[in-house]
């Protein structure tokens, strides 16, 4: 085989080549202190680099979804903290009214002071997170939930709740709707509601309404009916008698695992209706008694009905109340599972961080060392093809 001067200077050109292209691999390494970017260059750990890659973002987005749930549900729970003070005031101020000493100008004050904190609620349940989205709005986010109306206020939302990804498997609500924060609270005690007739013409008004016996308790409604101003008839909804009995002022009349005190003077007549607690929003609550107190009483009987009224309305408040103190211990029970698994995907994300830079990461030292070497490997081999390129057989015949 006939080795020509062209062949030779291929074969130099080719290996030069080869060592620059090594160089320039090796530099790049260097520079992006990886020993691989594409995946010709490690087939096998780079399929085992792209799949913990995708593990990584997955919980990454996993962590961005938990951040958001956690912003709006500490939004919540704040909004429900300030719910609460008001109620508390407002709860206050129906204790205030009464008494039997406020006169109509009194009540008017009071009834004031309760619209304003109307007002005050309404902005809460309106209450939007930093996107501008309604917290209490259900699915519904964009549009504002409540809008006040004459009989309390009206729900634009619905009764959804959204749902966010945290971790495989694991979701997490990141609000409640304002319909069952602020709509499905129950009427009365929370079991049962008592409600003076509004022809009643005595000065009887209900206190402390209490369930004696739950397995006794029915839930069917029923009427206390004085037949005089010391004996009582206990009708069932159908109007037959069920029971009789006595009463003197402060007395508790128990019926149907029920037990129910009363204090004043009925008149004969008068009558009280017993039925199982029912759903009532709020404001509906709050307009009843701000209603009440704008109306005012100027007799006997008229303060009886206010109190009753009254009464009534601070048994909603508390069941109110109530509601939000659920509704909060709910809220910090998904406060606690975030915060939970934001610390497992942390760790999470360190372990699979530490195995893609096991496979993925540059031995810096040792990269160096090879960069060194096919510096002076292709030094030397430049300069062999420069010795080499020099020689020629008219020079030796000179």
């Amino acid at each position: 085989m006939r080795i020509t001067e062209g062949f030779t200077q291929s074969q130099f050109l080719a290996n030069i080549n080869s060592l620059e292209s090594g160089l320039a691999t090796t530099q790049n390494q260097i520079s992006t202190n990886l020993s691989f970017t594409t995946a010709s260059e490690n087939p096998t750990a780079a399929g085992s680099v792209n799949n913990y890659n995708q593990a990584l973002a997955q919980s990454q987005q996993f962590d961005t979804n938990a951040d958001s749930a956690q912003t709006n549900l500490n939004t919540e729970d704040s909004a429900l903290s300030s719910v609460q003070t008001q109620l508390q005031s407002l709860r206050d101020l129906a204790l205030e009214a009464n008494n039997s000493t406020e006169s109509n100008t009194d009540l008017s004050a009071i009834a004031t002071q309760a619209s304003q904190i109307q007002s005050s609620l309404l902005a809460l349940a309106n209450t939007t997170n930093g996107n501008g989205e309604y917290i209490f709005g259900g699915y519904n986010a964009t549009t504002q939930p409540f809008s006040l109306s004459a009989t309390g206020a009206t729900y634009n939302g619905d009764e959804g709740q959204r749902q966010v990804q945290i971790a495989a498997g694991q979701t997490v609500a990141d609000g409640d709707s304002g319909d069952a924060v602020f709509n499905q609270i129950k009427t009365g005690n929370g079991t049962f509601a008592v409600a003076a007739t509004s022809t009643n013409t005595g000065s009887a008004v209900v206190g402390a309404t209490t369930v004696s016996s739950s397995s006794n308790y029915g839930g069917q409604p029923f009427n206390i009916v004085f037949t005089s101003p010391t004996a009582y008839n206990v009708d069932n909804a159908n109007g037959t008698v069920a029971t009789t009995g006595t009463y003197t002022d402060g007395s508790t009349i128990a019926y149907g695992g029920t037990q129910i005190t009363l204090s004043g003077t009925p008149a004969a007549g008068d009558s009280f209706a017993v039925t199982p607690s029912a759903n009532q929003s709020l404001f509906t609550t709050v307009q009843n008694l701000v209603s009440a107190l704008q109306t005012g009483t100027s007799t006997t009987t008229g303060r009886a009905q206010l109190s009753n009224t009254i009464n009534a309305q601070i048994d909603n408040l508390d069941q109110a109340l109530n509601q939000t103190s659920d509704v909060r211990a709910s809220i910090g029970g998904r406060l606690n599972s975030i915060t939970t698994q934001l610390s497992v995907s942390a760790s999470q994300q360190i372990q699979l961080q530490s195995t893609i830079s096991g496979l993925q990461g540059l031995n810096y030292a040792s990269a160096i060392t090879t960069l060194d070497q096919q510096n002076t490997t292709l030094s030397a081999a430049m300069q062999a093809y420069t010795l080499t390129q020099g020689l020629s057989l008219f020079k030796f015949l000179q």
